[in-house]
């Protein structure tokens, strides 16, 4: 791993993905970027409670990350975590389920948009506490690294969470014991309503400060899926290897608010119109044309997609409520629910 990786690579003239994981990372991209349009759908039907966070425009970095990862490999998501979730394999059922509070969803409607979790596809919780997850991902590393066992840990956070303490105290603690952990900040440029820019002392949270640890410096194009496989396959190597952990700062970008509840007032004239310019599906379109990927196998993709989202639509209006019996379980230690002095 270089010691800044930057500089661009430009469309590689040795192709070392290839067309069948390009039709995956296409897949992944397509089937995150249509299952969240269609959570904002539900949303504004009312059939979504509370609120949600959308990764639409940043659907790349979930597919890249999870299609280098091996099924033993464990990801740790903030409360953005819908598209991490579908990426490691989660049915779109389970996931919409959860949104809407149905007995079909991931946590069978206990735990809503903000906590899914999967231990069978080793997603191993999404977390609405900034930063708070960090310091658990290390514990999971540290888990592999104690029983001598493969799997890296991957830890996706926002770029707000770079100024939390959690994040210097996780990657002091990974980088002392070399723990096969790979940190990833998915620069969205807004720390909720807050650009970052305005409250961090260098230009680049995660990338500027990773010396700090005796980290390399780096900063990748979080809209290009080749270029986000090709980095974490490098930090999944180094890890596997014992080299220790990796801090990868992914440039992104939100394509609406903060939550449904944000219509992202804040941001100044024509910055979104621009990254609009750099949606990482336009990109990867352009991509496999490059690469002579037939129209019809990228049409394919986006037909299935649609087909996924309309089937999983349809079961979850039909599922059931979580029961109140199921929502008032395993609220304490001794099972019970109620209220205590």
């Amino acid at each position: 791993m270089t010691a800044d990786t930057t500089a661009s690579r430009g469309f590689a003239a040795n192709d070392d993905i290839g067309q069948a994981a390009r039709l995956e990372l296409y897949r992944l991209q397509v089937e995150i970027r249509d299952c969240e349009k269609r959570a904002y759908d539900l949303f504004l039907q009312n059939l979504v409670k509370g609120t949600s966070h959308l990764s639409l425009g940043q659907e790349a970095i979930a597919a890249g990350f999870a299609a280098a990862m091996g099924p033993s490999d464990k990801s740790f998501c903030t409360y953005r975590g819908h598209a991490h979730t579908l990426a490691r394999g989660v049915p779109m059922e389970k996931v919409l389920g959860e949104l809407m509070l149905r007995d079909n969803g991931l946590m069978r409607g206990k735990g809503g948009s903000m906590h899914l979790t999967s231990a069978e596809h080793n997603v191993l919780g999404s977390y609405a506490i900034i930063g708070a997850h960090l310091c658990i991902a290390c514990g999971s590393a540290w888990r592999a690294q104690y029983q001598g066992a493969t799997d890296v840990t991957v830890c996706f956070f926002g770029d707000g969470t770079t100024n939390i303490g959690a994040f210097h105290e996780a990657l002091n603690f990974a980088v002392i014991w070399k723990l096969p952990v790979v940190f990833v900040c998915e620069n969205n440029l807004y720390m909720e309503y807050t650009p970052i820019s305005e409250v961090t002392a260098v230009p680049h949270p995660a990338a500027d400060r990773s010396s700090a640890y005796g980290l390399p410096r780096i900063l990748i194009d979080g809209n290009d899926a080749d270029e986000v496989l090709r980095t974490a396959r490098t930090a999944y190597s180094l890890a596997r290897a014992g080299g220790g952990p990796s801090l990868i700062e992914c440039l992104t970008y939100r394509h609406s608010g903060h939550s449904r509840a944000d219509p992202g007032k804040y941001r100044p004239p024509g910055e979104l119109e621009k990254w609009l310019e750099r949606d990482p599906l336009k990109i990867y379109r352009a991509r496999m044309a490059e690469f002579g990927v037939s129209p019809d196998a990228i049409a394919a993709i986006e037909v299935e997609s649609k087909r996924k989202v309309e089937e999983a639509t349809s079961l979850c209006k039909a599922a059931p409520p979580a029961s109140e019996s199921l929502l008032t379980s395993d609220v304490y230690a001794d099972g019970g629910w109620a209220w205590r002095n």
